[in-house]
């Protein structure tokens, strides 16, 4: 049987290219997975059952980033090198969608 695939959507896509702007700008935020994860969901390709718990595993660990202190969440004038990576890995959107997605895995 052949593995199930998810394709990321327009507004993950789009939050992605956001975050891949907003790091090359500021020179912050994200790692070379997050970089690598933006790259594949600008292109829209499709995610791999264990990508979509990594990302869902990524958005648990990483909400408190939306409590900084330093910069701004949802900025493009002084974004936080959170809001960055969170972009990086698709945004709210990916977040919501890679929970939904867990969510039908484990059903």
């Amino acid at each position: 049987m052949a593995e199930k695939h998810f394709t990321p959507t327009q507004r993950m896509a789009a939050a992605a290219r956001r975050g891949l702007r907003l790091r090359e700008t500021f020179n912050r935020g994200g790692t070379q997975v997050g970089v690598d994860r933006a790259h594949q969901l600008a292109d829209r390709a499709d995610v791999s059952v264990a990508d979509v718990k990594a990302m869902h595993s990524y958005f648990a660990r990483h909400a408190v980033d939306k409590e900084t202190k330093t910069h701004q969440w949802d900025s493009d004038d002084d974004p936080s090198a959170g809001f960055i990576a969170w972009l990086l890995w698709g945004g709210d959107d990916g977040k919501a969608w890679a929970d939904r997605n867990v969510k039908i895995l484990e059903d």
